[in-house]
């Protein structure tokens, strides 16, 4: 009998933990549901409400400068083109850093300004994610990871900046940039063909 309610209790233990574990997954955002909301302060000190947008497009994108394949869309110019571009458009683009203090990635405010302004990034803001509380409210698991929120505030995309998991710069060319094209569809008022792709890139730094 003894056997048999420690081993009664072993499973029960083994369900509570499996019914946790559904619990928190069930907090994952998905593309269609209404974007976390959030407050960080920028690079510069000022505070950045998700809600202070509302109406507007917006991208988020996880940012980690010491990253193989950040390094790769930046030192090409390609994260910046499309920062310009769509910021030209009435896009409000973030960029996120989630890397806690001690991390790779991580940077003290005026080191965010600094290299922001060495690779003449045009982001709306580089706001300061170092608790990783907004990282983890969107499952934010790479850099960079990319979301895409519409004016109604719903998530739209949700993934891979495009379909070549690669760092090397030269395989920027010919890629599918889901980014670029999930915009397009929606400037153009047409739905968005990919919604989400699998993400590629360096783990965010919790």
């Amino acid at each position: 009998m003894k056997l048999i309610g420690s081993s009664l209790t072993i499973l029960l233990i083994a369900f509570s933990f499996i019914g946790t574990a559904i619990s928190a997954g069930s907090d994952t955002p998905s593309v269609g549901d209404t974007a976390p909301d959030f407050t960080l302060k920028d690079a510069y000190g000022e505070a950045h409400s998700l809600s202070d947008y509302e109406g507007e497009y917006i991208v988020l994108e996880w940012l980690n400068h010491e990253c193989p394949f950040v390094i790769k869309h930046y030192d090409s110019g390609n994260m910046q083109m499309l920062q310009e571009y769509y910021g030209d458009k009435g896009v409000v683009w973030f960029s996120i850093i989630s890397s806690a203090p001690g991390k790779q990635g991580y940077l003290e405010p005026d080191e965010a300004s600094e290299i922001t302004k060495q690779k003449e990034a045009s982001p709306k803001g580089v706001l300061l994610d170092p608790d990783g509380v907004v990282g983890r409210a969107y499952d934010a698991k790479v850099t960079p990871h990319m979301y895409i929120i519409n004016p109604e505030g719903e998530l739209v995309y949700m993934g891979a900046i495009d379909d070549n998991p690669s760092a090397n710069p030269d395989d920027i060319e010919g890629a599918r940039n889901f980014v670029s094209e999930a915009l397009d569809n929606l400037l153009d008022g047409q739905p968005v063909e990919v919604q989400s792709h699998q993400p590629y890139g360096c783990t965010v730094k919790y």
